[in-house]
């Protein structure tokens, strides 16, 4: 710091001494930058620039000189500093030569003193190793005791199969006794260990896991097949509700008493549903289906004890993947039908148990893994239905695999799975299985049909009675007939009965149960087919082809008046089965369905009546049309038809209905009546005189009368009826006779007394009419006399006739 300040003080000396030599200006600047420590580079740079690099060193050379002179100066300012401080020195240095004799001195007195308290002193730190030694000892022993306590209860755990213990006991050992083992050679031996014992514990226990995944495929198809059992029988409980129900809507007459009876019964009937649905929902636990999850929770616990718990996740749904894909397969060599059953079974079975592991399996397998499995299975279960579906020909095998899909739905939404894309694949193939059902019952129809005798059938027993008649409601009484009884229809309608009762029931087998609740209208669609195409079909074949007498075709019109009740029961049967009320189905009800076989069978039965009148109208032909007098009973030819009439309706009327009967015996009357007009207008008669007229009016009196005499079997306004169909016959013999036949002119008399006539008939028959007074010869006799007023009022008749025709 002195010699600093000194610098300070020269320099600007040597700054006012300069003289105006630019020389000493740079020597003078350049001592500043160095004193001042600034960068010399500007003056080195200079000195070269001008050429004169000399002149710098100069300047420095003499700056040097400068410096070690001002040294020189400062070291002779302090000199005698400086010996004062070696004469201080050297009087120190005795006094510590002094003090170091004193030192040792003491040094010797002190270590004659601690010899023996070293001794001593080296045999206390020798017991106090030898203890700590033997505390070591002791301690490595304990510890060892321990460790040897531990490997022995995890030995005994393994060879129990305690996996958990063993596992607990290794990883105490390993945390707790590993780096404290005072052995090497047991430290050796546990790092070698652990890991085996780990993997042998591993190994056994997938082991356990492969043989639970062996197993659980053979309980998961009992349990589907238990599963679904059980649904199906509580579709049969409710099925029993359904009839009882049924029963009680039918029975709405009954007692209050009798009706709160039936209403505690279907209490009764639900208690029991209730403890089946409870014994379902306790089914799922393990005793009662051998459904163990035991070791499967098991493994899941030990590899979550070894840290590999999300590898058993993935490991689990792996194999369980590849199970589901492995049940997926159908077997080619055994029919679906034989294996549809054990095919969804073993599908149910599986994501029941999915379903509990989902639930109680403490996060083993997630939600959305099920629920992607789930989407899996109803791709490929829709998939097998929809193939097999397409091959099936038979309509009763669809409907045994429909109801057990089912019945798989219902199981499974119970465990929360969607099943609509299933029912909709059996919706999908409503129409197919209704044409194959149509088609099965047109061949039953067509068999049964074939085989029957077209005779009245008889039953010996009351169970054939009930089993034919009081099945389809076909009775017309409540009073049981006294047996053997003689039905008035043939073996045809109850076994068409029982065909179409068949289709019904599995028709709404069918459409129940599959996600659609008012299905009736479906059902009645396909029944009016059954009835209109396929049972009308069968019934005009078999009247155009095999009915050849009037006992077959009377046989077939009575059973067409059975069947037309029967149809009656068939809409209700299936308003029933569907379950909607009777009330509806009625409102909803149209015309007979079997109308074209009803009237074809009337037709035809008609028509071969029509037949065998007409053998005995060929007597019309015997008929003297110019006769003296009018025969007093009729003539020939209608009393034959009368008899054979009044012996067909003697017959008819145990078998007919009274309906039937009058519209057949109203065909025939008129046929009857077309006849006699015909007659009379075709070219066989060429004339006729009053008395041939007189006979038709007593033949037409005669069948009035035979019309008449049907009151008994029928009513009075439908007897008038039969009466009827004479009406042409009838009119127009009463305008014969009349005595006034221009009033046939007059439009409202002839509206009302001869509506059925047909004016250009009555011309020709009219012209053919003669009086007795125009036989030959007859005018020789009668010249004079005066025309009769009937002849001319016919004649004036006939006039205006020809004029407006």
């Amino acid at each position: 710091m002195q010699s600093s300040r000194v610098r300070r003080k020269v320099m600007p000396v040597t700054a006012e001494n300069g003289g105006d030599s630019a020389e000493k200006l740079d020597q003078l600047l350049l001592s500043s930058a160095i004193c001042n420590g600034e960068d010399l580079g500007p003056f080195i740079r200079k000195a070269f620039a001008s050429g004169k690099p000399d002149t710098l060193l100069h300047h420095l050379r003499h700056f040097s000189r400068a410096k070690e002179s001002e040294i020189e100066e400062v070291c002779k300012a302090h000199y005698q500093d400086f010996i004062q401080a070696v004469d201080d020195l050297r009087s120190l240095l005795s006094d510590v030569d002094s003090l170091k004799s004193s030192l040792s001195s003491s040094n010797s007195r002190l270590q004659n003193v601690a010899v023996p308290l070293l001794s001593s002193l080296d045999s206390f730190l020798e017991a106090r190793q030898v203890s700590e030694n033997i505390s070591l000892a002791l301690q490595s022993v304990q510890t060892c005791v321990k460790l040897i306590e531990l490997c022995s209860r995890a030995n005994f755990h393994l060879s129990g199969n305690n996996f958990y213990m063993a596992l607990k006991c290794v990883d105490l050992i390993e945390r707790d006794f590993l780096n404290k083992t005072p052995s090497f050679t047991l430290r050796k031996m546990l790092e070698k260990q652990i890991p085996a014992i780990r993997t042998h514990i591993e190994r056994k226990i997938n082991k356990e896991f492969g043989d639970w995944l062996v197993e659980i495929r053979i309980v998961s198809r009992n349990l589907g097949q238990l599963a679904i059992g059980q649904a199906s029988s509580a579709r049969q409980r409710e099925e029993e509700l359904r009839i009882k129900q049924r029963q009680a809507e039918e029975q709405s007459r009954l007692s209050l008493r009798d009706c709160v009876y039936a209403l505690q019964e279907e209490d009764d009937e639900d208690e029991v549903f209730n403890e089946d649905n409870k014994d379902l929902y306790a089914s799922n636990g393990n005793n009662l289906l051998g459904f163990d999850l035991t070791p499967l929770y098991r493994a899941y616990h030990i590899h979550q004890t070894l840290g590999l718990e999300d590898r058993f996740k993935q490991y689990y749904f792996e194999n369980r993947k590849l199970q589901l894909t492995s049940d997926f397969q159908v077997s080619s060599m055994t029919p679906f039908l034989e294996s549809h059953q054990t095919f969804f079974a073993q599908i149910a079975g599986f994501f029941i148990v999915e379903d509990r592991v989902l639930r109680t399996g403490g996060g083993l397998i997630l939600k959305m893994e099920v629920e992607n499995l789930w989407e899996t299975a109803v791709s490929k279960m829709c998939s097998v239905l929809e193939d097999q579906f397409s091959r099936m020909q038979t309509a009763n095998h669809l409907l045994l695999i429909k109801d057990y899909v089912s019945l798989l739905g219902v199981t499974l939404r119970r465990y929360g799975y969607p099943v609509d894309a299933l029912l909709d694949v059996l919706s999908k193939h409503r129409d197919k299985y209704h044409e194959l059902l149509l088609s099965d019952c047109r061949k039953q129809i067509a068999e049964a049909l074939a085989a029957d005798k077209l005779e009245q059938m008889l039953m010996k027993k009351e169970y054939e009675y009930s089993m034919n008649v009081l099945s389809f409601q076909l009775q017309t009484s409540d009073i049981v007939p006294a047996f053997p009884y003689i039905a008035p229809f043939s073996s045809t309608v109850p076994d068409c009965c029982r065909i179409v009762r068949s289709f019904i029931e599995d028709s709404v087998s069918f459409m129940s149960h599959g996600g659609q609740l008012d299905f009736y209208d479906v059902v009645k669609k396909y029944l009016d087919r059954l009835l209109n195409d396929v049972l009308d079909g069968a019934l005009l074949k078999l009247i155009s082809t095999s009915v050849h007498g009037v006992s077959q075709a009377m046989q077939v019109a009575a059973n067409m008046a059975v069947l037309e009740r029967a149809c009656d029961f068939f809409f209700r049967h299936a308003a029933q089965l569907s379950g909607i009320p009777l009330r509806m189905a009625e409102r909803g009800r149209r015309q007979f369905p079997l109308n074209k076989a009803r009237d074809a069978a009337e037709d035809m039965l008609s028509g071969l009546l029509k037949q065998k009148v007409d053998g005995f109208m060929i007597l019309l032909e015997n008929v003297n049309w110019m006769t003296d007098e009018p025969p007093p009973n009729g003539n020939e030819y209608v009393n034959e038809v009368i008899i054979y009439l009044e012996t067909l309706v003697s017959t008819a009327q145990q078998i007919l209905p009274a309906q039937v009967l009058k519209r057949v015996l109203q065909d025939v009357l008129t046929h009857i009546s077309d006849k006699i007009v015909g007659t009379l207008v075709g070219d066989s008669v060429k004339r006729f005189n009053v008395n041939a007229i007189t006979g038709l009016d007593v033949d037409i009196r005669l069948l009035e009368s035979f019309a008449d005499n049907q009151a008994p079997l029928m009513s009075d306004s439908e007897a008038n009826q039969l009466k009827t169909a004479l009406a042409e016959s009838r009119q127009l013999i009463n305008l014969l006779l009349s005595n006034h036949p221009e009033n046939f002119l007059n439009p409202v008399i002839r509206e009302r007394s001869y509506n059925a006539l047909d004016y250009r008939k009555v011309v020709t028959i009219s012209e053919k009419l003669r009086d007795p007074s125009d036989r030959l010869f007859g005018t020789f006799g009668g010249r004079g006399v005066k025309q009769n007023p009937k002849k001319k009022s016919l004649d004036t008749l006939i006039k205006r006739l020809r004029d407006v025709s």
